[in-house]
């Protein structure tokens, strides 16, 4: 399982990765390994304001629907395009192409609650 040190997580299996003051988001490929092939991916919040733990979007695989959630507050400032017609890269490459939104944080802070890949990889084990 890729868990890589650079990210943070969530309980709910995203990650971020920091550049300023802006965070990539994305599912983990713990994640994507439990939801199977990907075969869309929905994303209709870009330009919208959420708080964190609200969902940006779905996923949708094969066998189930999912909801993703923000792991910090801020506006979505855009989704990723490649999505829109190759879903299944996030299968492949969950952590580089495979992102999903990219956000400007409203409150930095936010970050210290989520979890380093020490903590993540002990959860996904337990």
């Amino acid at each position: 399982m890729n868990v890589p040190d650079n990210l943070k997580y969530t309980k709910d299996h995203e990650w971020v990765r920091v550049e300023g003051d802006v965070a990539w988001v994305g599912i983990t490929d713990y994640a994507q390994g439990e939801l199977g092939d990907i075969v869309f991916v929905e994303i209709e919040t870009v330009g919208d304001t959420l708080n964190k733990g609200e969902t940006f979007g779905t996923v949708e695989a094969v066998k189930t629907v999912s909801d993703v959630f923000l792991p910090v507050s801020g506006e979505i400032l855009e989704s990723n395009p490649v999505l829109s017609d190759t879903p299944e890269v996030v299968n492949k490459d969950p952590y580089g192409e495979g992102w999903m939104i990219k956000v400007k944080m409203s409150n930095p802070a936010e970050l210290d609650d989520l979890m380093d890949a020490e903590a993540y990889q002990k959860m996904i084990n337990a």
